[in-house]
């Protein structure tokens, strides 16, 4: 298989478990003063939530499976330790890039530590799926 159709299949199934956490953290009330879904859609003048899932679905299978595609050789250990140095790396673009246009401040000063920290949790779990899956996948060299 493609390595580049291994990462997405990798960042398909890692976006899966991050929404499916999400899910449960909005279904449990915690910190209900983030929610990425609603972030994107807001952005994007959306009134359909279907529109925010279907953005945070292609940006976690196409970009990020992508990118950690192209890094994964970069980073040492195994597949699941690199996931989760690239869940640490996604992480700190989004508290500089996303948070800031978002307007949540970098670092999500806006929104408080526990948003800072969940944050980081969910991208750390998230690069763990996706190294693991692709570390599990057949790749050829192209």
């Amino acid at each position: 298989m493609n390595k580049y159709l291994a990462g997405f299949i990798a960042g398909f199934i890692a976006t899966a478990v991050l929404s499916l956490l999400m899910m449960l953290k909005a279904q449990m009330g915690l910190m209900p003063q983030f929610n990425v879904v609603q972030d994107i859609n807001l952005f994007f003048g959306a009134e359909i939530v279907l529109v925010g899932w279907i953005v945070h679905f292609l940006l976690g299978t196409f970009i990020w499976g992508g990118l950690f595609v192209l890094l994964s050789s970069v980073l040492i250990g195994a597949y699941w330790i690199r996931g989760i140095c690239f869940g640490i790396i996604a992480w700190l673009l989004m508290m500089v890039g996303y948070m800031p246009v978002m307007d949540h401040g970098v670092f999500a000063v806006a929104l408080g530590m526990p948003i800072m920290i969940a944050t980081l949790v969910l991208h750390i779990i998230y690069g763990f799926v996706v190294g693991l899956i692709y570390g599990f996948l057949p790749k050829s060299r192209l």
